[in-house]
């Protein structure tokens, strides 16, 4: 009785070479990856519901406020309690999907130092405008633009384009906000990050059934 070798091609008898089986293994690896990406669909949908229920629990309480004095302190468990989920969800995801991925796929030192300047130069700018005893400091669409903007060259520069869409989404859902009243941001906020993250989730979606 004979046994076919396993490293036979399709039927044809033909024994794999060592070219073939080093791009059968690449485009298995390429496909496992498409498929466990930094944030896979229904978790960008989940932030995207998060962000809204805590902009929009904070908007529910700060609607009324005349003069505007900013979210209560009933407030705030829901905002720290959004933080940790989102931050979990996207860190967890993204750390999944870059185990063992090495090269021009992770964000460099410097890259990663822009960013983070970003935040700082975010904060910096509405304490600033604070002083100066302009309302833009109360606006939570504020701190989006500087870093929504950053990131967007970011991934220009590294022509990775849905990642200049999360970054473009974050700085015109900030512009925008600068539109409305203190309060009436806070709605801006959850409802255009919302779409921006379920957008993403689109494309995302649309991109692995390519």
């Amino acid at each position: 009785m004979s046994h076919t070798s396993d490293a036979t091609a399709d039927g044809n008898g033909d024994t794999f070479t060592p070219q073939q089986a080093a791009a059968l293994l690449d485009e298995a690896t390429w496909k496992a990856r498409r498929q466990l990406v930094p944030n896979p669909p229904w978790v960008l949908v989940t932030r995207g519901v998060l962000v809204l229920a805590a902009c929009g629990a904070v908007w529910l309480s700060v609607r009324g406020q005349n003069p505007y004095t900013g979210p209560t302190n009933a407030d705030i468990p829901i905002l720290i309690a959004f933080i940790i989920l989102n931050g979990a969800l996207a860190i967890g995801f993204r750390r999944r999907a870059g185990a063992g991925i090495q090269g021009p796929s992770r964000l460099r030192p410097a890259e990663i130092a822009l960013a983070a300047l970003a935040w700082i130069a975010a904060a910096g700018l509405m304490v600033g405008l604070g002083v100066a005893g302009l309302n833009y400091a109360f606006y939570p669409t504020t701190v989006l633009l500087i870093p929504g903007v950053t990131w967007a060259l970011l991934m220009m520069l590294r022509k990775d384009w849905r990642g200049v869409y999360s970054g473009a989404s974050v700085a015109v859902v900030g512009a925008v906000g600068l539109a409305a009243a203190p309060a009436a941001a806070w709605l801006v906020a959850g409802v255009g990050l919302c779409a921006a993250l379920s957008g993403g989730a689109a494309l995302t979606a649309r991109r692995q059934r390519a």
